[in-house]
């Protein structure tokens, strides 16, 4: 399907798994803290209690490390009975901590892409996550200078994008938002009658995956890679 970037003046990206690297960081320290419960339960066993854990806190904690350390410290309560030992908690908010401190690895092409676009768009962050540690990965990343606005969401849903466009006087036929989730970046945008572009990241959340049927929508962009887009943008 064809579709026409000419009207474009503002393009906003999602930062997680778009602009650099995160779920990777969120897979590692689950096989980390299923090892430290392999006494109570099997790895697949703590998998699952753990993704329930995380949806019941999402309304109370939001997205983002911190509530995903609640998360694991609660699952590590149930799942042992309460007997969780001092330490095992200790080396809980340890892993927590050293995904909060991990440095930032940038996807490829993001700065040339970014640089490229930077002249000719306005360009906004959109993303989901803890504010500070958003705030703490966009400086590390050295990125912030390409940015005219840059948004935490609580949540990625139509009126979340229809309300920050209307705040951020943004017009929906002027906007296009490029991330790597189907659900969050690409279709609650082309339901408000925006344009997408979905840069998929190799691997994905099952919080963010979507049917079968949702996977076949056409009316956007697919990507390989974000370099990609200087294809449609850049000329």
């Amino acid at each position: 399907m064809e579709i026409d970037f000419g009207n474009i003046k503002v393009v906003g990206f999602d930062a997680d798994d778009t602009l650099w690297v995160n779920e990777t960081y969120f897979r590692e320290t689950e096989e980390l803290f299923a090892d430290l419960l392999e006494e109570y339960e099997t790895k697949n066993k703590v998998d699952q209690e753990l993704f329930k854990m995380e949806m019941k806190n999402l309304d109370i904690y939001g997205y983002g490390i911190k509530g995903f350390m609640l998360s694991m410290i609660e699952s590590a309560l149930d799942l042992s009975n309460n007997k969780i030992p001092q330490e095992t908690i200790s080396k809980i908010l340890d892993l927590g901590k050293r995904m909060i401190s991990h440095p930032v690895e940038l996807l490829d092409g993001v700065e040339e892409v970014l640089s490229k676009l930077a002249d000719k768009y306005r360009l906004i962050v959109l993303t989901k996550g803890d504010l500070l540690d958003q705030e703490r990965k966009l400086e590390k990343s050295g990125l912030s200078k390409y940015f005219h606005h840059v948004e935490v969401l609580s949540d990625k849903k139509e009126s979340n994008y229809s309300n920050l466009l209307e705040h951020l006087n943004i017009d929906v036929n002027e906007f296009l938002m490029i991330g790597n989730s189907l659900k969050s970046d690409v279709l609650p945008i082309l339901n408000i009658g925006a344009k997408a572009v979905h840069v998929p990241f190799h691997t994905t959340w099952v919080h963010e995956m979507v049917s079968k049927e949702e996977e076949q929508v056409n009316n956007h962009l697919k990507l390989n890679s974000l370099k990609d887009i200087l294809k449609y943008l850049d000329n």
